[in-house]
């Protein structure tokens, strides 16, 4: 009679726990692998081109170095550097000059350099970094001996 009680038992808590796992935590998808991307250079005129439109990644640099960034469509292919510095989302704090040189915040105070600090180690730990960002001439030189290597 207790053998009987004891299975009984067992085959109930099996149905409570196969119930429980269908309704309360539904199927299990996996994630998603995110594509492999290359490692790049970017000058700021390429990288304006990755702004999410049509479906292109939306890339930004901050500090040089360019992220798969989805969520900041602000400064979508553009370097957000002095942006998140003056915590600005401004259009006036974006490069206009993409053909120019980098912008190397030389005019930055220190509070505005901690908070670009702060806001680049959040992004090292939240996206992956895809590039660096590199003048047009630099990218130029890149290329050309990325073709003399290969």
């Amino acid at each position: 009679m207790w053998i009987t009680v004891t299975v009984n038992l067992f085959l109930l808590c099996i149905c409570i726990t196969l119930v429980f796992r269908h309704f309360c935590l539904g199927t299990v998808t996996p994630p998603k692998e995110q594509p492999s991307v290359a490692f790049r250079d970017f000058s700021p005129a390429v990288l304006h081109n990755f702004d999410g439109v049509g479906g292109k990644p939306v890339y930004l640099a901050v500090r040089g170095r360019v992220f798969d960034d989805g969520p900041y469509e602000n400064f979508a292919g553009r370097d957000a550097s002095r942006g998140l510095a003056l915590q600005s989302f401004e259009e006036d704090v974006l490069t206009k000059d993409l053909e120019g040189p980098l912008d190397d915040l030389h005019d930055l105070n220190g509070d505005q350099l901690e908070n670009l600090e702060s806001w680049e180690e959040r992004f090292l730990r939240k996206y992956p970094v895809v590039g660096r960002l590199v003048a047009e001439g630099e990218l130029k030189h890149s290329a050309a001996m990325t073709r003399c290597i290969a």
